[in-house]
Order: structure tokens, then C-alpha cells, then sequence
């Protein structure tokens, strides 16, 4: 668990407008938008540095869907959908900028392919 004293949580926690969270972000995308699904493992120090709590947030604040978790070999996997240009932000953000204490080594990005729909509401933490 990461713990943020209160200000430093407040200044992290994404902002939501009220629209999006009466209808949901998938319904406030586009659907005549391409849509792209990407899987992504991070390797470096990106365990008990908040980086899933980051990735949720940064996730939430470009307008992508999906899932992040720790795994037990060290690294955090996940998977990303959302509009293309909005999955690609998402992808280079994984790859270069993390969680404020994070070390990124490299990012593997694999089973990226359009999709017609989300298969996601929302962008959450998995455990």
C-alpha cells in the first residue's frame, strides 16, 4: 500500500468531470474514434514506489480504460484501451515517466490491435 500524506494525495487525485462520472468514461468516448487495446509489463523499480496508484491516475486524467498490477516476479502488467492517440499518450508515459519515485528500465508493449469496443468502464488497480 502507498501511503501520500493528505496533500500530496490531493495534488495526485485525478480530476473527473461530473458528466463522466454520472454516464462513465467509456460512454463519454467517442465511438467514431479508432479504438486500440495494448498489454504492457514494466521492468525496473516499480514496486513500493506508488506506480500503480499513479499509472490509475494519469490513466484517469488522459481518458483510457483498462488495468494495472504488481506481479510477482518485480514488475507491473497491465492493459490499456481507449482511442488511439489517447493509448499512445498512455504508452509513452509507461515507458518514460512512472510514478514520481520510479526507476523505468524498459516497457514490453504486446497484443496491440484495434478493437470495435471497450471492454472496460473505468481504469482500476488490480491485486
Amino acid at each position: 500500500m502507498c501511503f501520500l500524506p493528505l496533500a500530496a494525495a490531493a495534488v495526485a487525485a485525478p480530476r473527473i468531470s461530473l458528466r463522466l462520472l454520472g454516464r462513465g468514461l467509456a460512454a463519454a468516448m467517442s465511438t467514431s474514434e479508432p479504438l486500440k487495446s495494448v498489454d504492457y509489463e514494466v521492468f525496473g523499480r516499480v514496486q513500493g514506489v506508488c506506480f500503480r496508484m499513479y499509472t490509475e491516475g494519469e490513466a484517469k486524467k488522459i481518458g483510457v480504460v483498462g488495468w494495472v498490477k504488481n506481479t510477482s516476479k518485480g514488475t507491473v502488467t497491465g492493459q490499456v484501451q481507449g482511442p488511439e492517440d489517447k493509448v499512445n499518450s498512455m504508452k509513452s508515459w509507461l515507458s518514460k515517466i512512472g510514478s514520481p519515485s520510479s526507476r523505468i528500465d524498459r516497457t514490453e508493449f504486446s497484443n496491440e490491435k484495434a478493437i470495435s469496443k471497450l471492454e472496460y468502464s473505468n481504469f482500476s488497480i488490480r491485486y
